[in-house]
């Protein structure tokens, strides 16, 4: 389409906290995570309307007027049909065997009074956000919990606390590509879901993981209660 003058984003990175909430926002996919910092990476795929301001927390996003690629629609339709293609691709036999869902059945209590091993509260495979399917019987009828990788270390009674009768998985904001919101609105959509518990730490970049949450939440039709708690990094409950 050629370079044009128009109104465009600019993002300031000495701000910018990489809590990577603005690129959840751009529905064209124009921002993304480049080492932590959010960064503009398609000028054509930025329409200029600026969705992402009002979710950046640290003012580190603001309007520019600028020469620039022209707004190309098609093309943000384009990217956006092939990543639904590639969600709806099936897991194959060849894919990684780690990914397989599975049930898992709770183990029976230890009697012994010498033995300090603590009981795995986990009751399915996988755990991670990017490897669970979206439907599996795991899901029915569950107590969901939405939990941030490093939650479970910062906290020492995790699994007795939070994992125990509940169906987990877990998440990076940071760390993982893409936007997690999709995929938890189809989760709670397709599955009968009795609850939701978010659990993040009080870091800003896991502010991402709970905004996520929330948003699946709010648009998958569904009224499903839910509750937040947020973990500080020498491990207390802060809420």
């Amino acid at each position: 389409m050629g370079k044009v003058i128009r109104k465009i984003i600019k993002i300031d990175e000495n701000l910018c906290n990489g809590c990577g909430l603005c690129a959840k926002a751009c529905h064209e996919g124009a921002i993304g995570m480049v080492n932590g910092k959010a960064k503009l990476i398609r000028d054509d795929y930025c329409d200029g309307l600026g969705d992402c301001l009002p979710a950046c927390p640290t003012g580190a996003i603001t309007f520019e007027e600028r020469e620039a690629e022209a707004y190309d629609h098609s093309a943000v339709e384009a990217k956006k049909l092939r990543e639904s293609k590639a969600r709806a691709i099936p897991t194959s036999s060849c894919s990684c065997p780690g990914s397989a869902a599975k049930s898992l059945s709770p183990r029976k209590e230890e009697s012994c009074q010498s033995c300090s091993t603590a009981t795995s509260r986990l009751r399915q495979w996988p755990v991670q956000l990017k490897l669970v399917p979206i439907e599996a019987g795991f899901f029915d009828d569950a107590d969901l919990l939405i939990a941030a990788d490093c939650s479970a270390f910062a906290y020492s009674n995790f699994h007795e606390d939070f994992i125990k009768n509940r169906v987990t998985v877990i998440g990076c904001p940071k760390l993982d590509a893409g936007n997690y919101t999709e995929k938890l609105t189809e989760i709670l959509k397709r599955n009968n879901i009795k609850s939701v518990t978010i659990v993040r730490m009080e870091v800003p970049c896991c502010g991402g993981l709970e905004f996520a949450a929330k948003e699946a939440l709010r648009t998958c039709g569904k009224m499903i209660p839910w509750q937040s708690v947020t973990i500080s990094t020498d491990g207390r409950i802060l809420d």
